[in-house]
């Protein structure tokens, strides 16, 4: 593969091994993180260069990926003080990788295009070890042409690599993957509290459950671990329900009901105020200990 200047912004649990993998491959990889310390930790693990602002780092960029919190993350790195859009040259493609709004993905791609630069916005799903492992599914919205020279460098890090639509699908994408994922926590939940309380064997049931139409990734790499009251990995119900709300705000616009992820994520507000917030997802199971 061609050797690209890369700039990547935002170094969390996604975005620091998905930094290494396109290093690994090869590119000229330059880093920001809001917390310098996190990219220079970054720097003793692998080949690349410190920037000490998002403009900095975009600056002399072939692409620019942004992996932050929230929407009001993605407007401040790319149209802030010091933001992606102040030093970019033309013709530079911008990847987001935030699950974010389909608004904001609109918004920074029509900002994006008044500098001559092309903009994807490119959600990812597979959680730390994915992102860990260089297998995530990338969910993308934009340009066909852009999305095919992006394509080979989001391959680093990524096992599926989607053209969903214009700008704003793959958000939408991500969204649906989110209620997916909310309702399928929900059932397994509630299948090994009653599988628990008969005194079922949880790991041959899991072993039997998944050839057949109950098959999913949830059960076969969380429901041992529910059983075991084990919930450290990696993707915690506050970024769920941040996730979730984004999917309610466009629900409600779209005018859609979502009974079942509204009831999910009542569960989960309540699992925080016990203390999970900082659990994974899988926690939900805890709403049916008794008291």
């Amino acid at each position: 593969m061609t050797q690209q200047n890369i700039a990547f912004i935002g170094l969390g649990t996604m975005g620091f091994p998905m930094a290494g993998h396109l290093a690994d491959a090869g590119h000229n990889v330059i880093v920001y993180n809001r917390t310098t310390a996190t990219a220079e930790k970054w720097l003793k693990i692998h080949k690349g260069h410190l920037a000490l602002s998002p403009a900095q780092a975009a600056k002399e960029a072939d692409f620019v990926f942004t992996c932050v919190g929230n929407d009001s993350d993605v407007r401040q790195v790319y149209t802030g003080e010091n933001g992606i859009l102040s030093t970019i040259k033309p013709g530079t493609i911008l990847i987001d990788n935030t699950t974010a709004s389909a608004e904001v993905a609109r918004e920074v791609a029509v900002a994006a295009k008044a500098v001559q630069a092309d903009f994807l916005d490119a959600p990812v799903s597979g959680g730390e070890a994915g992102a860990v492992n260089g297998c995530l599914t990338v969910m993308i919205g934009g340009n066909a042409d852009v999305f095919e020279k992006a394509k080979p460098v989001i391959d680093c890090y990524a096992k599926a690599c989607t053209l969903m639509g214009d700008v704003g699908y793959g958000q939408i994408t991500k969204m649906a993957n989110q209620l997916c994922i909310a309702g399928i926590l929900q059932g397994l939940s509630e299948a090994i509290s009653l599988a628990k309380s008969a005194g079922l064997d949880i790991e041959k049931m899991t072993d039997v459950l998944k050839h057949g139409a109950a098959g999913s990734w949830q059960l076969e790499n969380r429901a041992v671990t529910m059983a075991q009251d084990k919930f450290d990995f990696g993707f915690a119900i506050d970024w769920m329900r941040k996730d979730l709300g984004i999917c309610f705000d466009a629900a409600e616009k779209l005018g859609v009901e979502l009974p079942l992820a509204k009831q999910v994520d009542e569960k989960y507000a309540e699992l925080q105020k016990r203390g999970f917030n900082r659990a994974d997802t899988s926690v939900l199971i805890k709403q049916f200990d008794q008291p």
